[in-house]
């Protein structure tokens, strides 16, 4: 079983974690006005990287709350948590550490 590291509520198992998509997409403005393109482009259309990727998770068994993670996609290993808008510390020193 993999730990997760919630910002809040330290290191716990998977299982109390639910995955919520790519991070810092930010909802449209005006979503009436998009056309049905626009729109379908919103809902289905993320990136898929190769390594590294932030994502959003929500300890929903826990504290509730939603954060943000940096994933290596290619290894499932979590390189970084941090709050949602707050800063991303340490993912640069761990994207290294996946690479090398």
């Amino acid at each position: 079983m993999q730990l997760i590291h919630c910002p809040w509520c330290g290191p716990r198992e998977e299982v109390e974690f639910h995955y919520g998509g790519q991070a810092d997409i930010a909802y449209p403005e005006k979503p009436a006005e998009l056309s049905d393109q626009e729109w379908a482009e919103f809902v289905f259309y993320r990136d898929n990287p190769k390594g590294p990727f932030a994502e959003r998770w929500s300890h929903s068994l826990g504290c509730r709350r939603w954060f943000n993670a940096v994933r290596d996609t290619r290894t499932y290993a979590f390189l970084a948590t941090y709050e949602v808008g707050g800063p991303v510390a340490g993912v640069a020193r761990a994207e290294q550490e996946v690479t090398a």
